[in-house]
């Protein structure tokens, strides 16, 4: 299937809809997750199309995981999450739902099990008091 420049994502980068940035730079953007799995849960996506890891060119893939880090870093330390999970998906078979290249950056705590993938929308207002506590780490 060809890469949509439609997806949500592109349309994030664009500016077309709106989304709870955390960071951006000239190649990456990382923003709240409006489904979260765990509150703190972000994500990071290069600027260039990409659909997946294996078709995104090796340089803005580079630039994300660089982004991915850093963020990763900052939502630990500033939500004090004693652990952080990094996930990745390519195609839908492997729960891919977004077609833009994407990485999940989940805070863990302790008997706090995660909820699933992509079905709850949280609190705007919360996801923006989280993003100023990540935002102040980074």
């Amino acid at each position: 299937m060809p890469y949509d420049p439609n997806n949500v994502f592109a349309r994030m980068v664009r500016g077309e809809i709106p989304c709870v940035r955390l960071a951006e730079d000239e190649h990456t953007l990382a923003f709240m997750d409006i489904m979260p799995q765990s509150p703190g849960h972000a994500l990071v996506i290069p600027k260039v199309a990409g659909e997946n890891l294996l078709d995104t060119p090796p340089e803005a893939a580079t630039a994300a995981i660089r982004t991915t880090q850093r963020v990763a870093r900052a939502v630990q330390k500033a939500l004090e999450a004693p652990g952080v999970i990094v996930t990745q998906f390519n195609g839908a078979a492997a729960g891919q739902t977004v077609f833009h290249l994407h990485f999940h950056v989940i805070p863990v705590y302790a008997n706090q099990p995660l909820r699933m993938h992509a079905r709850e929308k949280a609190d705007p207002q919360q996801l923006e008091e989280l993003a100023a506590r990540i935002r102040a780490a980074l």
